[in-house]
């Protein structure tokens, strides 16, 4: 993850993958892309060097279409990064907030900021895009008209933030994933704490998950994600996407990998990376 030229990320510039691009790579070049397929695209073929992938939301749960897209996509995943959203409410330069009638911005972010536009007597405007309301308000040139949307989008469309931290919870947080192309993946140093993120489809037989699981449970190993979902349009069959807090190198890790297998089929390592510093607090 050293010195990326070009980072890849789903959506418009401004959005919040571009913000934590800015946050965690300032030097790289953030390359939007309209839909996830082609951000995974753009590091399979080398264009870009990573790929910045919102996998989970403390408050919305986990992002769709990330979880089918991983699996066989040739990708690696090398770290986490969590980053707490911040809501800001921008306007055109000389506009004041006393003026401002309607502020909009994707529901996810209207519903987060429901409380405080309520006090503000500000009406929400449902719009697609967090950063494509900040493009939009500043096409419009409107003075009492406000979008809501990360600091980015603000800096990169030259509005002005007149209310910071618009969001009524404080504990808003995106978990994203770092992505790459290479495939000889040197694993963290030894005494680096891990992720080990995987997938895995369980045998079509009476408690299959429960003696999958089973494993991890005696060999005390903590899984800290466990999602469910089908492919294919198959409902007799299910895959799980898994978070570990080890490394496959861990002989408690190896143990309870053993035991899964014996339950389960398809089993992938989608990446072992370390732990982000959000997770251990």
């Amino acid at each position: 993850m050293s010195n990326p030229q070009r980072i890849a990320f789903q959506g418009e510039p401004g959005a919040f993958s571009h913000q934590a691009i800015k946050r965690w790579f300032p030097g790289a070049e953030a390359v939007a892309h309209p839909t996830f397929e082609e951000a995974f695209a753009a590091v399979r073929s080398g264009e870009c060097d990573l790929g910045m992938i919102p996998v989970e939301n403390s408050l919305a749960g986990r992002v769709a279409d990330v979880h089918h897209l991983l699996p066989h996509s040739g990708l690696k995943i090398i770290g986490e990064r969590f980053l707490p959203i911040e809501m800001n409410l921008m306007v055109n330069k000389g506009a004041k907030l006393a003026d401002i009638k309607v502020a909009f911005s994707h529901p996810m972010a209207l519903m987060q900021c429901r409380n405080s536009l309520r006090e503000l007597n500000i009406l929400p405007e449902v719009f697609h895009d967090t950063a494509g309301s900040a493009r939009a308000l500043k096409e419009s040139g409107a003075m009492d008209r406000a979008a809501i949307a990360p600091e980015v989008a603000a800096e990169l469309y030259g509005l002005e933030i007149i209310r910071p931290n618009l969001e009524d919870a404080r504990h808003n947080t995106t978990r994203f994933l770092v992505l790459t192309g290479e495939q000889s993946v040197v694993d963290p140093a030894p005494e680096i704490p891990c992720v080990t993120t995987f997938v895995f489809r369980v045998r079509s037989i009476p408690a299959a998950l429960y003696k999958a699981l089973g494993g991890f449970a005696t060999n005390g190993v903590n899984m800290t994600k466990l999602e469910s979902y089908s492919e294919n349009g198959s409902f007799s069959v299910t895959f799980f996407y898994a978070d570990v807090e080890a490394r496959p190198s861990d002989r408690a890790l190896q143990l309870a990998m053993e035991e899964l297998k014996f339950f389960a089929t398809d089993v992938e390592i989608l990446g072992v990376y370390p732990q982000d510093e959000f997770r251990r607090k």
